[in-house]
C-alpha cells in the first residue's frame, strides 16, 4: 500500500508485509467498512456532547456573541450536537460532516455532506475529531534509533519499520518530533505519535473559514508533557479494549495541542476556561427554590450536575479548545 489512504493523506512505503500504524488505522476506522462508516461514537464511548446539553448551549452561545448565523459540526457523528442546537436555536444553518451517511431521523433543515465544504462563515466546531486522525507512530529501536511502526492489523503484532533516517520516510516526521516530541534515543522503546496529519487536517478545516471561528476541542498535551510510551487506545461498547486496527473498535490518540495551535495561530484554552465564559457553571440552585418550586429546583441541581462534569478537573473540564477567530 504507497497510494494516499482514505483520508487522502500520503503513505509511507514499508520495508516489511505489514502496514504502517498509520495505514492500517485509517483503514481500520475509514475505509470501506471502517468503524466511523458503521459505528455510532455514542454507543462505544461518552463526549462532551452526550454528557449535557448545557455543551450545545455554549455553542448556540458562542456563534450568537460572534454574530453567527451557521453552526458546522466536523466529525458529527450521528448529529447530536447539531439536534440539541437547533432544538436550543431553531434559526441557525446547520451543516454536519461526517464520513458515514445521513444519520435516520435528523430534521431535514440540518443539512449533512461527507466531504468539507470549500468555504465557510460560520462557526465551525470538531469535538473529538482530531484524535480519531490517523498518524505515524514512532518507536526507539534497540539500536537507538527512531523507527516507524508497523502493525499487523487482525491481531496487533507490532514491527519496527524503517529508520526516520531512511530516503523512504518523508522528512516532515523527523522534523516534526524534533520540534514538538523529542525522543530520548537512549531509551528503546520510547514512543511517539507523530502529529503532521492532525496539524495538515485542522490547518485544511481552518483553511476554508471565511469568517467566523474554528474551534478544535479535544484531550491531549504539551511538549514537556508528553507520554512516553505514546497515548494509543482503543474503545468499544463503554470501556476500553486491547488497541486492535481491525476496524471492530475506535482507535484514538492524544493530540499535540501545541503543534497544531501553532500551524493555524489558535488560542489554546482548557473546557473549563471556555464554558464558564459562555455562562455553563456548576452553581447549586438556592434551597429555598425547593420550596416554593421544587421541580425547578430538581432541574437546577441537574444542570449544576451537568456543568460540574463538564468543566471538572482531571475529567472534561481539562480538555483543550484551539479557537482561531477569522474577520
Amino acid at each position: 500500500m504507497t497510494g494516499p489512504t482514505s483520508l487522502g493523506m500520503p503513505t509511507v512505503p514499508p520495508p516489511t508485509s505489514l502496514p504502517t500504524w498509520k495505514q492500517a488505522w485509517d483503514e481500520a476506522l475509514y475505509g470501506a467498512r471502517g468503524f466511523y462508516r458503521r459505528e455510532s461514537a455514542a454507543a462505544h464511548f461518552r463526549t462532551s456532547v452526550h454528557a449535557s446539553t448545557r455543551f450545545a448551549e455554549a455553542i448556540v452561545r458562542m456563534a450568537r456573541d460572534a454574530g453567527l448565523e451557521t453552526v458546522v459540526d466536523i466529525g458529527a457523528g450521528r448529529g447530536e450536537l447539531l439536534d440539541a442546537v437547533r432544538r436550543l436555536d431553531p434559526a441557525l444553518e446547520l451543516l454536519g460532516v461526517e464520513v458515514a451517511a445521513r444519520p435516520p431521523g435528523l430534521a431535514p433543515d440540518v443539512a449533512w455532506t461527507t466531504t468539507l465544504p470549500e468555504a465557510v462563515e460560520g462557526l465551525v466546531v470538531a469535538n473529538e475529531w482530531l484524535d480519531n486522525i490517523p498518524c505515524h507512530l514512532v518507536e526507539v529501536g534497540p539500536d537507538g534509533e527512531p523507527r516507524v511502526v508497523h502493525v499487523d492489523p487482525a491481531t496487533g503484532r507490532e514491527s519496527l519499520g524503517s529508520p526516520l533516517r531512511h530516503e523512504s520516510v518523508p522528512p516532515s516526521l523527523m522534523a516534526w518530533l524534533e520540534r514538538w516530541w523529542p525522543l530520548d534515543t537512549r531509551t528503546p522503546g520510547a514512543r511517539a505519535e507523530v502529529g503532521t496529519t492532525r496539524d495538515r487536517a485542522w490547518a485544511d478545516v481552518v483553511g476554508r473559514v471565511r469568517r467566523g471561528i474554528a474551534v478544535a476541542v479535544d484531550y491531549g498535551h504539551l511538549r514537556g508533557h508528553r507520554p512516553p510510551l505514546g497515548s494509543l487506545r482503543s474503545y468499544r461498547n463503554g470501556r476500553e479494549v486491547d488497541v486492535l486496527p481491525d476496524g471492530s473498535r475506535d482507535v484514538t490518540a492524544a493530540v499535540a495541542v501545541d503543534a497544531v495551535a501553532e500551524t493555524v495561530g489558535a488560542v489554546r484554552y482548557s473546557q473549563r476556561e471556555v464554558l464558564r465564559a459562555l455562562g455553563v457553571r456548576g452553581t447549586r440552585p438556592d434551597r429555598a427554590l425547593a420550596v416554593g418550586d421544587p421541580q425547578g429546583y430538581l432541574r437546577g441541581l441537574a444542570a449544576s450536575a451537568e456543568a460540574a462534569e463538564l468543566t471538572a478537573q482531571g475529567g472534561l473540564g481539562d480538555f483543550w479548545w484551539l479557537v482561531t477567530t477569522k474577520t
